[in-house]
């Protein structure tokens, strides 16, 4: 695994938890000669992962919209800085560079950029692996958000188990090299009948 793309708060969060997994999974990607693919911006946990990748020797490489460019306020000192022109292309771009998702704590954004590349494995669009950085149980409630779909019928069994859950950086990235996508999700006339009732 050669880069992976991080998704994460523009804000620092409530704990000191949060910044500190931000540094612990920064080293562990440096030490593992692993470029980091983020939205490019210099602040929150962002910018402290981005930094800390930096400090540690390793490669950066960033993808902002020209509307955050200033906003976000884009980092001055990456290994390569894409300046795209939306939302979608920065995430379009972020998913053709990574080998592999990372999610860390974060807002709406951080949880639509994790729909995304969850759904696309899904469907097919890729087949790399995507995993949750729980820190302090951050995502706990998502999953049992996820747990009531699989109940309620929205969400195919094989998929629950798709993104790989650790509170650890070292313990996350290990897994990846083991993951094996799920078959492609696919759509039954008995499955569509049941859920119209």
């Amino acid at each position: 695994m050669k880069r992976l793309a991080v998704y994460c708060g523009s804000s620092l969060g409530a704990s000191e938890h949060y910044k500190l997994g931000a540094i612990a999974l920064g080293k562990e990607l440096a030490k593992k000669n692993i470029t980091l693919v983020y939205g490019g911006s210099s602040i929150g946990l962002m910018g402290i992962l981005a930094n800390t990748v930096l400090m540690e020797g390793g490669q950066v490489i960033g993808v902002i919209p020209r509307l955050l460019e200033e906003r976000e306020i884009s980092h001055p000192s990456l290994t390569k800085l894409y300046v795209v022109e939306n939302m979608h292309e920065r995430k379009a771009k972020m998913a053709e560079l990574a080998d592999g998702f990372v999610v860390m704590p974060g807002g709406a954004g951080t949880l639509e950029e994790f729909f995304e590349v969850f759904t696309w494995g899904q469907i097919g669009i890729h087949q790399k692996p995507c995993g949750l950085l729980n820190i302090k149980g951050y995502y706990n409630p998502l999953m049992h958000l996820l747990d009531h779909m699989v109940e309620q019928r929205f969400l195919q069994e094989k998929f629950r188990s798709m993104p790989i859950v650790e509170e650890e950086p070292a313990l996350l990235i290990e897994k990846f090299s083991h993951y094996i996508p799920p078959t492609i999700k696919t759509y039954s006339e008995d499955e569509n009948a049941n859920s119209s009732l």
